[in-house]
């Protein structure tokens, strides 16, 4: 009978960089890990994974530098597929860390997750109270139609909403180059001009608004139209979204430094 090797007091380190430490050694098949950076344990693992630093902690902040699983009931995965939860908020820290992403949106500089968001079981749990569907709608994380301007994703500030809506308030800054929102320069004079959605034929269309000798002049009706637009869609949608979202359309405002 061969002697039992005593291995307690080992310690490695994980492919992510935290130490683990053996501090139960039952059998090579049966051991406890310690990472004593986030004071947790991992039971009942193999030595083999040890060694090879496969042992992982919930609490290691691995994505992004900042996200972290968690404990808890609320999972990544089910029946081979990435869960819808886990995406969104996979996403979400993509739009705020990611700096290949910011590059291409740059309106997401300066973006950040509010703490508490920053452990997915949290922000699942968040989810699970908040998430909705609209029958025929792809349903967004949005951050800034509650609080205009807003560049935190916080329970607070956060709300699912149906493409239709989210669309409403994308901006064009490229294309429109210097003018305001809504406001084209052409020949001389000023353009005013508003995507609408149609909802009888299910598509975007223009609509012409006019042109105008100033800048500010062509803004001016934009403003007017788009504001009564997007009231317009708020009651559309006034009994399949949450008060707080259809209140926040209802009094939105457009604004020419949008």
């Amino acid at each position: 009978m061969g002697v039992k090797i005593d291995r307690v007091g080992e310690e490695n380190y994980n492919k992510f960089g935290s130490k683990i430490i053996i501090i139960e050694y039952r059998k090579w098949n049966d051991i406890d890990v310690y990472f004593p950076k986030y004071d947790w344990t991992s039971k009942n693992r193999s030595y083999g994974d040890f060694k090879n630093g496969e042992i992982l902690c919930p609490y290691e902040k691995r994505y992004y530098g900042v996200g972290y699983l968690g404990e808890g009931k609320y999972k990544v995965s089910e029946n081979g597929e990435v869960t819808r939860c886990y995406k969104t908020w996979y996403h979400m820290l993509t739009r705020c860390y990611s700096d290949k992403y910011k590059k291409k949106k740059p309106t997401y500089e300066d973006c950040k997750v509010y703490e508490e968001l920053l452990n997915f079981q949290n922000f699942a749990k968040w989810d699970s109270e908040n998430y909705y569907e609209i029958e025929g709608e792809t349903m967004c994380l949005d951050k800034d139609i509650l609080v205009k301007h807003n560049k935190i994703y916080s329970p607070e500030t956060c709300v699912y909403v149906p493409n239709t809506i989210n669309v409403l308030f994308t901006k064009s800054d490229k294309i429109r180059g210097n003018t305001p929102i809504g406001v084209n320069e052409q020949k001389n004079k000023f353009k005013a001009q508003c995507s609408v959605y149609d909802f009888e034929n299910k598509k975007k269309k223009r609509i012409y608004l006019g042109l105008y000798e100033t800048p500010e002049q062509a803004f001016e009706v934009y403003k007017k139209f788009k504001e009564k637009y997007i009231k317009q869609v708020a009651d559309y949608y006034k009994d399949k979204i949450p008060q707080r979202l259809y209140q926040a359309l209802s009094n939105y405002e457009v604004e020419i430094t949008d």
